[in-house]
Formats: C-alpha cells, sequence, structure tokens
C-alpha cells in the first residue's frame, strides 16, 4: 500500500483533525500530544519532520521552525481504528515549550514499585548520551568530559579498561554498592567512546534487538 492511499485510510474527526503522539525513536519517551490535518499530515510525509494544526491559533505549526527544536520524523504509524497517529523521530531539542524534554513533565501519580528513578533506564541513557554530545560540541572549560574529548582516544580507552578492572574487582568482592558504581563509571566512558568514535546508542540498541529476535527464533 502506497504513501498516498495509507494517508488517505486516516479519519480524520469532525474538524477534520487527528491526534498525534509524538514519540522519541530511542528513548521510547512520549514527548507530545498534538493534532494534524490533511495538509500538516502531507507536510510531515513530505518534509520527513513534523508538521502539526494549532486549535488555539487555527493554523499550521512546523514544530521548531522558530525555536530549532525540530523533531526529525523516523516512522509514522495509525492504529488499528485508523484515527489516531504515531510519530517516532529523532528529537534535536526539547519538546515543551518550558524547556523540558517532553510535555509530560508533571508527575500525577508516582510509581508504587521499588525504584525511585522518575525516567526509565534507557531515558536516563539517552539525556546522557545528549549531555555528551553537548560537551563535545561547546567543549565548556573545567568540564571531565571535555578534558577526555580533547585527550582523544587513547584517553577513553584508558579509562574504559580502569573501569572494567575496577567492576572485576567490585565483583569479585562481593560488593554491591561498590559495582554499582563501578558500572555506572563503564557505561558513562563507553558513552563518550561511542560519540568520540561517531556511534549513537540507538545503533547499539538495534544490534542487541536483532540479536534478541533471532534468540527467540532458535
Amino acid at each position: 500500500m502506497s504513501v498516498e492511499v495509507k494517508i488517505e485510510s486516516v479519519r480524520f474527526d469532525e474538524k477534520g483533525l487527528v491526534p498525534c503522539i509524538v514519540q522519541d525513536v530511542a528513548s521510547r519517551e512520549v514527548l507530545t500530544l498534538a493534532y494534524m490535518n490533511e495538509e500538516s499530515l502531507v507536510k510531515t510525509v513530505e518534509t520527513r519532520e513534523t508538521w502539526f494544526w494549532s486549535r488555539s491559533r487555527a493554523e499550521l505549526w512546523h514544530k521548531g521552525a522558530t525555536s530549532g527544536n525540530t523533531q526529525k520524523v523516523v516512522e509514522l504509524r495509525y492504529d488499528c481504528d485508523q484515527d489516531a497517529l504515531l510519530v517516532l523521530v529523532e528529537p534535536s531539542g526539547p519538546a515543551c515549550h518550558k524547556g523540558e524534554d517532553t510535555c509530560f513533565h508533571e508527575v500525577v501519580l508516582e510509581s508504587s514499585g521499588t525504584s525511585n528513578l522518575s525516567e526509565s533506564p534507557l531515558e536516563i541513557l539517552s539525556k546522557l548520551e545528549r549531555l555528551i554530545e553537548a560537551r563535545q560540541i561547546e567543549m565548556p572549560e573545567g568540564s571531565y568530559t571535555t578534558y577526555l574529548f580533547e585527550k582523544g582516544v587513547d584517553k577513553i580507552l584508558k579509562k574504559i579498561g580502569e573501569e572494567a578492572s575496577e567492576v572485576i574487582i567490585a565483583a569479585k568482592n562481593r560488593d554491591k554498592e561498590e559495582l554499582t558504581w563501578e558500572v555506572a563509571d563503564l557505561y558513562f566512558h563507553v558513552l563518550v567512546l561511542l560519540r568520540e568514535q561517531g556511534v549513537s546508542l540507538e545503533e547499539v540498541l538495534a544490534v542487541l534487538a536483532v540479536r534478541h529476535t533471532r534468540q527467540r527464533e532458535e
């Protein structure tokens, strides 16, 4: 089925709108809920960036046109009733006009689980990856990450070797707290290496996903 046919299959409401959920393709964090009409949907498909219909201003809205926080469209889906859209994106900045990564940053009911994390592990890794990227671009003085990038790949690899050794020692000592800290240090330095080498966390996760699929099929 062609893209044009799929667009024609979308069921817009009586106002010519369809709700659209925007989700970070890497972290799977829901970024915002907006609305599209047929024109904004077509523009989204054509430009591979999100376009919406602003109900308050009654006009088309290109996300990031003013702020620069555009959203590159990786995949677009509709639900089983064809009356709601899901857009998986690579955001270039905060989704919320308040400067937050997601519009859903106000917590109404917190998790009753044992974890005290307000974000998922993948969301935390994605944010750390973006922070490391910003450090490489801006190179702020006094930053440890800046220091690593300035020293280059040999220094980064040396730190990874040191952290990996400390992980081994902590594990051999059955020291859970120490192991937790050392693994966190190792994760950080691996992310710095990935950035230095031009490899994204998403690419690594894609390999893991393929391996997982193969294991399930075996």
